[in-house]
């Protein structure tokens, strides 16, 4: 049997496959520190926990509608009006197994043959895959340390042609935790309206935001933005609910509707019990979302300040999300006990079997300098994971 060329030209995540190569390693009894994999290592809070105890034991476990609760769609729209101000209905929102599920429903409703969608590098690793898997292209502009990973509008604007459909906007960002300013994100506004594009934006790390920094969704800029934006979120990073598989979209009613569509005949409704989980994430005390960003702020200042005093290795402060995006290219070219090192894979995979820690190579998010740290780990395993990575870069 053969297989649909659209699979073939998949590319394997590379942050499942570090962690597939970790976990390899400790099967032999090898003390590998994982630093890979986004998720955070906060359990999940009780009250979550305890709300999906209840659902089983109410018999909550049937098929709900393919796009979601009710019960859930409501408490999203009433969280998105505390969180962002803004005002949605029922009809304009759809529950989905997760983020990514919410991702690939856009770029299957939104992206014909040949289509363009504007994509910010460093980007997360899917992002490409979704819209090449829709035969469109992603049109990748490149962003640097030095700007703060800010992207230039005016290459924006250069990068717009007769099959660009959408903009792609992951703010903050997956791998480096940068933040747009509102002169960036009214930038990338103004370009979207002037030749009417669709706003995708990822907004998964909304709540995980450091130095103060202010979260802004496009959606705020005013109704005409707001009509052409479809926000995605879900639970897993600010409420540690990675498992729980529950995200979703906020958008056009008429586009939303399509998705559900979709999802009807690919996978129905997410698991009932996490949507009743969910319902209570949301509508309940929010003190844990605090909490674990007072802690993520504070591993975010000792990881950074201990990769810039490590020679020739040099990062940018992290606005949000979970993860340090050192640049380690002084390394490329050289030999590590006896191992040529001509990229972030060779250096990544140099980190795992000799200095026994998992991290993802830049060349995954499209910048091949960088290499992916998160710091969703204790101080301890922190600590102990630098400490190796200095030994084996010795």
């Amino acid at each position: 049997m053969r297989i649909a060329r659209r699979i073939e030209s998949i590319t394997p995540s590379a942050t499942i496959g570090m962690k597939v190569k970790g976990d390899a390693l400790k099967a032999q009894g090898k003390d590998v520190l994982s630093f890979a994999v986004g998720e955070p290592d906060f359990p999940t809070p009780e009250n979550i926990v305890a709300a999906a105890e209840r659902a089983m034991a109410e018999g909550k476990t049937k098929y709900t509608a393919a796009s979601g609760l009710n019960e859930l769609k409501d408490a999203i729209c009433a969280a998105t009006e505390r969180d962002l101000g803004l005002s949605y209905e029922r009809g304009q929102c759809i529950v989905s197994n997760g983020a990514k599920h919410s991702l690939m429903n856009i770029a299957t409703t939104l992206v014909n043959p040949g289509d363009e969608v504007i994509v910010f590098a460093p980007y997360w690793v899917t992002y490409p895959d979704q819209i090449q898997l829709c035969d469109g292209r992603p049109v990748v502009i490149e962003t640097r340390g030095a700007d703060d990973f800010q992207p230039d509008l005016d290459a924006v604007r250069a990068a717009v042609s007769d099959y660009t459909v959408a903009i792609l906007i992951n703010s903050p960002c997956n791998p480096t935790g940068a933040v747009f300013g509102r002169e960036t994100m009214e930038g990338l506004a103004e370009i979207a309206i002037e030749h009417d594009l669709a706003i995708i934006s990822d907004e998964i790390y909304k709540h995980i935001l450091f130095d103060g920094r202010e979260h802004i969704s496009p959606a705020q800029l005013g109704d005409e933005v707001k009509a052409r934006t479809l926000i995605v979120d879900g639970v897993a990073k600010s409420y540690s609910m990675p498992g729980w598989r529950i995200g979703w979209l906020l958008g056009p009613q008429r586009l939303v509707k399509a998705m559900g569509e979709l999802q009807g005949q690919t996978t129905s409704n997410p698991n009932t019990i996490a949507q009743w989980a969910t319902v209570e994430a949301l509508n309940g005390p929010q003190d844990s979302v605090a909490a674990m960003n007072e802690q993520f702020e504070a591993r975010r200042d000792f990881v950074v300040d201990r990769l810039r005093s490590m020679p020739d290795i040099t990062c940018s402060e992290p606005g949000g999300a979970f993860y340090a995006f050192p640049d380690a290219s002084a390394y490329y070219g050289r030999t590590l006990r006896g191992r040529a090192i001509a990229g972030s894979l060779d250096l990544s995979e140099y980190l795992l079997e000799e200095g026994l820690i998992s991290l993802v190579p830049g060349e995954a998010f499209g910048a091949d300098d960088y290499i992916r740290l998160s710091f969703a780990a204790s101080m301890e395993q922190l600590d102990e994971g630098l400490r190796r990575f200095e030994a084996a870069l010795s």
